[in-house]
């Protein structure tokens, strides 16, 4: 699905890292770059790296090694300082982030949080002590949905409900990123719609700040932070869109709000976490509303040729009928 700017990950990741780790990544080499989707600080344990398919581990030279004795091991001084970083030195400024187990960086970049929870009841009120971080890429590749596109928005008419069904990492996030953009900025097939993305998880904007740090295009509202179930019921009453967009349904409350969506006429395009569409439909919420024929494709992803490759298309009245 394409690379990253080799100096947007020197600007918008590498700061963050603590000195030391910071000097290894500056002399690696540039082209690890490109395919760089993870960085991983475990204490204890190796500086890991993933690009593509594979794990890396990095020496204090920058070096790629097999032999993980012979890697850089992370230190808590390298979490300390990363944290410290990532933060501004003030923890309490991004309490709300850390509740939910990450922090945004500028460029929409996440880091992932581990260490000892504290919990107010049955929620998780915030996490100290940290012990690990996973910095994961952003990406924002713009005409990777161009596939699936024709499908979504067939020449002349409205868009129409989709389902992603895709397991982890296979590129749903960039793609649906993707997908937002143009229907909002319009394309050759039809003009440009109101769009409303509820992101939960910050993942589909990356908003750093309150400000959306991917294009989602000029007809875009983004409700960050706002539970999926929730968002879609306050958008269909006060933001008038033309489609919904939103990531990784599975919980009884976001079914239903799906179709109630669908029912008031709003196109939703959504995914699911599955390796294809015979394991979703096992799943009984997902089989329950996969019956009631609330989407009109399906869309399978895969990692086949790499993140977002389209393993098939599916028109829910074949399936059906098939």
């Amino acid at each position: 699905m394409g690379g990253l700017n080799d100096e947007a990950i020197k600007n918008h990741i590498v700061p963050y890292l603590s000195p030391v780790i910071k000097e290894i990544f500056l002399k690696m080499h540039t082209q690890y770059f490109k395919g760089l989707e993870e960085i991983r600080l475990r204490i204890g344990q190796p500086l890991l790296i993933k690009v593509g398919d594979r794990d890396y581990t990095l020496n204090k030279q920058g070096k790629l090694e097999d032999d993980l004795k012979r890697a850089y091991f992370v230190s808590a001084d390298d979490i300390y300082r990363s944290v410290a970083a990532i933060s501004d030195n003030s923890l309490y400024a991004f309490e709300e982030e850390i509740r939910r187990g990450f922090i945004t960086l500028p460029g929409g970049h996440r880091v992932g949080l581990a260490g000892r929870t504290v919990m107010e009841g049955h929620e998780v009120k915030t996490i100290k002590d940290f012990s690990a971080l996973s910095f994961r890429v952003a990406r924002e590749i713009q005409g990777c949905s161009n596939e699936v596109l024709a499908h979504i928005y067939p020449r002349d008419l409205e868009p129409v409900n989709t389902l992603f069904v895709s397991a982890p990492r296979c590129g749903k996030t960039t793609i649906l990123r993707d997908v937002a953009r143009n229907l909002s900025l319009g394309t050759s097939r039809g003009r440009g719609c109101n769009v409303v993305v509820i992101d939960e998880r910050s993942e589909l904007a990356g908003a750093y700040r309150g400000r959306a740090q991917m294009n989602l295009g000029p007809r875009t509202d983004i409700l960050d932070g706002c539970p999926k179930a929730l968002g879609m019921i306050m958008a269909i009453r006060s933001l008038s869109p033309h489609v919904l967009i939103t990531d990784e349904i599975g919980r009884k409350e976001d079914i239903e709000a799906v179709q109630e969506c669908v029912n008031a006429g709003v196109a939703v395009i959504t995914s699911i976490h599955a390796r294809n569409i015979e394991e979703a439909q096992k799943r009984p919420l997902l089989r329950e509303l996969l019956a009631t024929g609330a989407f009109d494709i399906l869309v399978v992803l895969s990692r086949s040729s790499g993140p977002g490759t389209v393993e098939e298309i599916v028109r829910w009245d074949s399936l059906c009928c098939g």
